[in-house]
């Protein structure tokens, strides 16, 4: 287990950083100013938004499916319907939002996620066989070479277009000659449409995609306030700060990920005691990374947020300690609502996310009125605890449910 989750965090972290410094050298290597930065922020943000709708949260479901509900061919024949469909809402989006130029690059850069997507789904199969070591390699090889690609292309042809055309071959080259050859290993990789279990993905994990959802605009309403109110270098500010502490939001994400198939396996085996044991431990882990990190950014945080984003960011240091604690509740709010729908209670994690997203709605303007900038961690950290806690409650309530016979499986 300890292997698993060591190779999925070092994988996945060295694709978090090889994308963050595409957003880096499509600055440094331009010659035309900020424009193509300003392009591919936007298609981030746009394919960002469909990409969670082509996800449709089955990550989670598939790799909880202990007892094989449904096989790979299945969850690939979705995904792709999936893609399909979300791709069509994305470009109607983006014509009603952006303007004409920008359409091709929001086009090319949802195919490139695209790639990612389906990778993920074949990653799914990996870890239900316990093999996150090709899952991590992967991620390693997809964030090297799509950097790599961006890189030569964009200096080369300074087409921001065709450096992502680049990226997403550099996908698809690890899709075909490193993902599919291993996760054969375990399951043949065939794509099935079959109507009924369309319909049965669409049901099931609706709830858990509105979850997905509302806990995916959380951050954004207090943002769009404190732009509102104080104007869009005080967002730019925050959001800069902001960066340091997604450490720790990945960080938990990466601890409780490769456990998503241990619990409902402790939990609908019946091992009760082991599965307490296992909750409380990674619980104790998020909150162990979380002071880590905030012991780490209080020795040098000024110091990186200086060498990062110059002289001018060091009078807004003091927000980084509130940004870490509204990132901590995030993190618990995602671990619950994960762990519910493993145990599958889809209708526990909607209602504890929307507790959160109506919380947040609540408490922005007032918050952000009072605290400016702080305002913003303040209001994200009261609906993720408020969120959290709700999410709690139904794990103990599920808990109180555990199969029988459960302390015979210790």
């Amino acid at each position: 287990m300890k292997g698993n989750m060591l190779w999925n965090s070092v994988g996945s972290l060295t694709y978090l950083a090889c994308q963050w410094l595409v957003t880096v050298l499509v600055v440094r290597l331009s010659s035309g100013g900020y424009d193509a930065a300003g392009l591919l922020a936007l298609a981030m943000s746009v394919v960002g938004l469909f990409g969670t709708l082509a996800n449709y949260k089955m990550g989670t479901y598939q790799i909880s499916d202990v007892n094989r509900e449904n096989d790979l061919s299945e969850y690939l024949g979705f995904r792709i319907v999936m893609l399909a469909a979300s791709f069509v809402l994305c470009m109607v989006y983006a014509s009603a939002t952006c303007s004409w130029y920008a359409l091709p690059t929001v086009a090319l850069f949802y195919c490139f996620k695209a790639v990612g997507l389906v990778i993920d789904v074949l990653h799914g199969t990996d870890q239900q066989h316990r093999r996150l070591d090709y899952a991590g390699m992967s991620f390693i090889l997809q964030g090297v070479s799509t950097l790599a690609a961006f890189s030569a292309v964009f200096y080369l042809t300074q087409n921001l277009d065709l450096a992502i055309v680049a990226m997403g071959v550099a996908a698809f080259s690890v899709l075909v000659f490193w993902d599919i050859p291993r996760t054969s290993r375990f399951e043949p990789v065939r794509i099935r449409f079959t109507g009924d279990k369309m319909l049965f993905f669409l049901k099931t994990s609706f709830p858990a995609t509105l979850a997905a959802l509302a806990a995916g605009s959380l951050f954004v309403v207090p943002k769009q306030m404190l732009s509102y109110l104080s104007g869009d270098a005080a967002l730019g500010v925050y959001s800069s700060v902001a960066a340091l502490a997604l450490v720790v939001q990945m960080g938990a994400n990466y601890l409780y990920g490769p456990l998503l198939d241990v619990f409902p396996a402790l939990y609908f085996g019946g091992k009760r005691a082991r599965f307490l044991k296992l909750f409380a431990r990674t619980a104790l882990g998020i909150v162990g990374v979380a002071a880590v990190c905030s012991v780490a950014l209080a020795l040098a945080g000024a110091w990186l947020l200086e060498f990062l984003f110059g002289e001018s960011i060091l009078p807004y240091v003091y927000l980084l300690q509130p940004i870490l604690a509204a990132t901590l509740a995030t993190a618990f709010l995602w671990f619950f609502g994960d762990l519910l729908i493993a145990l599958r209670d889809f209708r526990g994690n909607l209602i504890g996310n929307l507790v959160a997203f109506a919380s947040v709605a609540a408490f922005s303007y007032p918050f952000v009125r009072i605290w400016d900038m702080n305002g913003v961690s303040f209001a994200g950290m009261a609906a993720c605890a408020l969120g959290a806690g709700v999410l709690l409650l139904f794990i103990v309530r599920k808990l109180r449910k555990f199969p029988a016979g459960s302390e015979e499986g210790r």
